[in-house]
């Protein structure tokens, strides 16, 4: 016998198997026509050892010289599926299926690879016949069951689980899938009751430990989900999920200890996509230490990321946010087009990541897309709600008296309260009385002390449910509800499609419809609401002026603006923006080259912790090298919350576009800093446009790109107007619409008193 064989059978036999992989790969080297076991012993192992492309490339070679070997093409075919390569593992199953069409092992494997290329209905063909075949088999019911779940058949795969657990009580992996349901389905208290009969038949079980805190989690109770999580500790240090869900538990409240946890997680399963998205976001939304060090290290994770060709719209969200913050647009356009991208997320339920898509509209066509793409995440979400409506409170008796309500996680230091806080320091007491609900998981800080004060309640609820919170606001007995951040990070958007109020509104906290029908009005003002009305879902609801007025806690004199010209201390021309990269796109960077370059001598400041991450700056100064601008000429202060002082270095703001500027252009203006803006059709176009023309500067805001261009280089050019601007803007702005913040407040109470006033 052959010396490497011989070492190969005994390794084998002494359950060594990764000591069998060389003299096998040597015996095959020196005669490739190795008889069919070989071949098979030599697949199997290097699948064992995860050693999967190794695997593939002995594993066609197997192939090549045993074409009908059943094993060979199962394997190799489960060996496709691990490396996600779903058309050649199809492809080879498929082969062995025509071999043996019997073979339970053959069909069951070709099941699983149409689930993964979402062909439900060929999965649950396959599927059907194997249970035929064996009815009593608990797996082979199991995954009937997710075949008919992939086609959104429920309440059948609701049944084959059962039938499942009926059969096996320790298929873990069929209690999940039951539980997942109803949480799906929103029933939280069916999921639970489930949870515990699958523990009281698995007790001690990691991964119904894993599935107790994610109900938490689902219910919005972080405290116990950590608490929870932190018991288990001890006993599973070494577990990935126990660090992957104590990292997603704490991200709001506690970053740095999230990030902790979630590199212990994929250093203990590198392997796992979950985990490393967890972590590339974490890490992306990290404003504390060193902000682009970590935006720098979400992007080498993410190209890392992109080698596992993501396909789930959660991870492509993730991955969309990272590449954004780097200004990366080679690789955004690799996430897929604007309509299949922004579709996924709708239809994945994932509203937050529609806000990304507003800097990406180009077209007509776009701008309708984009109101499409919100109302398909309104009926989904609507369709939820409906399966677990609240109570509907009696009428209350008439006293007089209307009841206003704000649904916000931003009633606190962030700058949504810093534009509402007028409608808190000069609130309509003789009318109205102010609800508050916030979802906001961090500390109380001083503003949201001061508003809670304010207000007739102020209801903190970051573990309650949607539902709870929806059932909560219906017995408040409101006259309208007003939802205050859209599709943003934490915002509890989902709440208004129960209704709960029988007038809904939004403002403030998101520049677009919201998608929800539920919600019947949009807080508008003259400048900003779309000519087309096929632009917005919901009704506009016109203030007279502005639909925003300048709160003290930031627009105050507490910010100095320095004496003189910033051209004057730098000796040139400074163009500049604050505003957040998901605003940049290619156009843009193109128009304001065109503006550099007729401004000879002029520079382009970034006011942006971005700044600090290498490839924000190298893609920046690449596109404004391609634009015949020299990359000396872009400057970068890399700064977070403390950048009010750094406008004393701009001369000139140059708005962002389609997605203008809100809070930045005030802030810009405050400081006695012209912006210059571009107006287009969309609520979120004209943003900048009712801001400029509420502080008298309606000039600096233009349709047309080749004028927008002219008016910064005029601007540029002349030096009285920026002086007289810088000097007496401020004063200007505090006199108008922007800055007479009683009057507006009135202006928004007799506003909504009207709307809510029954009809004659």
């Amino acid at each position: 016998m052959d010396e490497r064989l011989a070492a190969a059978q005994a390794a084998l036999k002494a359950g060594r198997g990764a000591d069998a992989i060389q003299p096998l790969i040597a015996l095959i080297q020196d005669d490739p026509n190795q008889p069919v076991p070989i071949y098979r012993a030599l697949l199997v192992q290097l699948y064992r050892a995860s050693r999967l492309e190794d695997a593939a490339t002995w594993g066609e070679a197997g192939i090549k010289r045993h074409p009908r070997d059943v094993e060979l093409l199962n394997v190799l075919g489960v060996v496709y599926r691990r490396l996600r390569r779903y058309p050649q593992a199809i492809a080879l199953l498929d082969r062995a299926a025509k071999l043996a069409p019997g073979n339970t092992a053959v069909q069951s494997n070709r099941g699983n690879v149409l689930l993964d290329l979402d062909d439900g209905a060929r999965a649950e063909a396959v599927f059907a016949k194997l249970v035929r075949a064996d009815p009593r088999n608990a797996e082979l019911l199991r995954q009937l069951g997710r075949a008919l779940l992939s086609q959104d058949k429920r309440e059948p795969a609701m049944s084959r689980f059962r039938q499942a657990v009926a059969q096996r009580k320790t298929l873990v992996e069929a209690w999940l899938d039951m539980i997942g349901l109803e949480v799906a389905a929103q029933r939280l208290p069916e999921a639970e009751a489930l949870l515990a009969k699958a523990l009281a038949a698995n007790p001690d079980h990691p991964r119904l430990f894993e599935a107790q805190a994610m109900l938490l989690r689902r219910s919005h109770q972080l405290r116990h989900a950590e608490a929870f999580l932190m018991d288990l500790l001890p006993r599973f240090d070494d577990a990935a999920w126990l660090h992957y869900q104590l990292g997603a538990t704490v991200a709001d409240y506690d970053r740095e200890r999230a990030n902790r946890h979630l590199r212990r997680a994929v250093e203990l399963a590198p392997d796992n996509l979950d985990h490393l998205m967890a972590l590339i976001e974490s890490l992306e939304r990290t404003r504390t230490g060193d902000e682009g060090a970590h935006i720098e290290e979400a992007y080498q994770l993410a190209q890392r990321a992109l080698t596992f060709k993501p396909t789930r719209p959660g991870h492509l969200k993730v991955l969309n946010e990272v590449l954004i913050r780097v200004c990366a647009f080679d690789d955004q356009a690799k996430l897929g087009d604007f309509k299949s991208r922004g579709r996924g997320w709708a239809a994945a339920g994932i509203h937050s990541a529609l806000l990304k898509q507003l800097g990406s509209v180009r077209t007509p066509q776009d701008r309708l897309e984009l109101v499409e793409q919100h109302r398909i995440w309104g009926r989904l979400t609507e369709a939820k709600a409906a399966e677990t409506p609240i109570r509907r409170p009696p009428p209350r008796p008439a006293d007089g008296r209307i009841r206003l309500g704000f649904l916000s996680s931003d009633l606190r230091s962030h700058p949504v309260a810093y534009f509402a806080l007028p409608l808190f320091d000069h609130l309509d007491r003789a009318r109205f009385d102010v609800y508050c609900y916030s979802f906001y998981e961090g500390e109380e800080d001083p503003l949201q002390a001061h508003i809670a004060k304010q207000a007739t309640a102020f209801r903190w609820m970051p573990d309650t449910a949607s539902r709870d919170v929806a059932q909560t606001i219906a017995d408040d007995q409101l006259d309208m509800l007003i939802e205050l951040g859209g599709s943003t990070h934490m915002n509890r958007l989902d709440v208004m499609a129960y209704r709960a109020a029988p007038r809904q509104a939004s403002w403030l906290g998101y520049p677009h419809s919201a998608g929800l029908s539920m919600i019947d009005y949009l807080v508008t003002d003259p400048y900003n609401t779309p000519p087309r009305r096929e632009l917005l879902i919901e009704r506009p609801l016109m203030m007279p002026k502005t639909w925003i007025a300048l709160g003290r806690m930031v627009f105050s004199d507490s910010h100095v603006i320095s004496p003189g010209l910033p051209e004057d201390r730098a000796g040139l021309i400074t163009f500049g923006t604050a505003n957040n990269p998901h605003k940049y796109n290619r156009e843009m960077i193109e128009v304001w080259s065109q503006v550099l370059r007729e401004t000879p001598g002029s520079r382009f400041m970034f006011i942006r912790p971005e700044g600090g991450t290498p490839t924000f700056r190298r893609n920046l100064l690449a596109e404004f090298e391609r634009c015949g601008v020299d990359p000396e000429r872009i400057v970068f202060s890399t700064i977070r919350g403390a950048h009010m002082p750094f406008y004393n270095e701009v001369d000139i703001s140059l708005d962002t576009f389609p997605l203008t500027g809100g809070t930045t252009t005030t802030e810009s203006l405050w400081m006695g800093v012209p912006v210059v803006s571009l107006i287009g059709e969309a609520f979120f176009e004209r943003l900048s446009a009712s801001i400029l023309a509420n502080s008298g500067l309606a000039d600096l805001a233009t349709e047309d790109k080749a004028e927008y261009v002219r008016i910064a280089v005029a601007l540029a050019k002349d030096r009285a107007r920026r002086r007289r601007l810088r000097e007496n803007l401020r004063e200007q702005i505090r006199s108008g619409p922007l800055g007479q913040t009683e009057q507006f407040a009135k202006d928004f109470y007799d506003l909504i008193a009207r709307t809510v006033a029954p009809a004659a």
